[in-house]
Order: structure tokens, then C-alpha cells, then sequence
């Protein structure tokens, strides 16, 4: 039987350090949303941080999407990745440029591995005086 990816972790940060000897990964400045105080507002970098794992074995593909609405999503990431075994964790560090926000609100993510819905979520964006 096919497995069926899971997600194990999302985190949205500022960076991910790998440590050369032991290959730990060490979370740098971890946030749930993001503020302008004017609009439209551009991040200049961040990164989206995923472990997953049950990959079948072979080549995949990773997308994120982004909308205002879960209805209108653009594509803002996609990139292949490989997997030996289901049983193996897989850590997947997206950097992310110059992203803008129109305006505050509720944007949309959506991130598929192979076409198939693996998390609906959604990023905050706060105006501030």
C-alpha cells in the first residue's frame, strides 16, 4: 500500500542553522505573523520549515500556495525532493524572498506534496499605528 506523507512540523522563521557535525537543525526567530505599517508591505526573507515523513520511496514534489482567498492560490514555491524510506523524517528548509502583502488579513497557504493537500493554514498580517 501507498503511504500518505504526513506533516510532523511547519514553522515560519527567520533561519535554520545545520549544525556540520552533528546535522541537527537549530530554529532561529520562530513567528505566527507578520506586521507593516504601511501597505503594501514586503518581507524581505523568511523561512518555511517543514518535516515531513511516510514518503514513498523515490522523487517528490513539494508546492506552497498562497491567496488572499483559499479560493484564488497562487503557486509561491515548488521543488523536488527525494526519499529512500517512509520510515525516514525529511526536513525541508524554503527560503522565502520579498514576499508582499497587499493588505492586513488572513492569507491563505496551502502545501501539497504530489498534488495532494497536506496542510491548509493560514499566515496573519496586522497593520500597526
Amino acid at each position: 500500500m501507498q503511504s500518505k506523507p504526513q506533516l510532523l512540523a511547519w514553522l515560519t522563521c527567520d533561519g535554520v542553522h545545520i549544525d556540520p557535525g552533528s546535522g541537527k537543525h537549530t530554529i532561529l526567530g520562530t513567528f505566527s505573523n507578520i506586521q507593516g505599517r504601511k501597505f503594501p508591505v514586503t518581507h524581505p526573507f523568511m523561512v518555511w520549515f517543514l518535516t515531513i515523513t511516510d514518503c514513498s520511496p523515490g522523487e517528490h514534489k513539494l508546492r506552497i500556495s498562497m491567496g488572499v482567498h483559499p479560493t484564488a492560490m497562487q503557486p509561491l514555491l515548488e521543488r523536488p525532493f527525494q526519499t529512500q524510506s517512509p520510515l525516514h523524517r525529511i526536513n525541508l528548509i524554503n527560503e522565502i524572498r520579498d514576499l508582499s502583502f497587499p493588505q492586513p488579513g488572513e492569507y491563505s497557504l496551502l502545501i501539497e506534496i504530489d498534488d495532494e493537500p497536506l496542510l491548509a493554514t493560514c499566515l496573519t498580517v496586522t497593520g500597526i499605528s
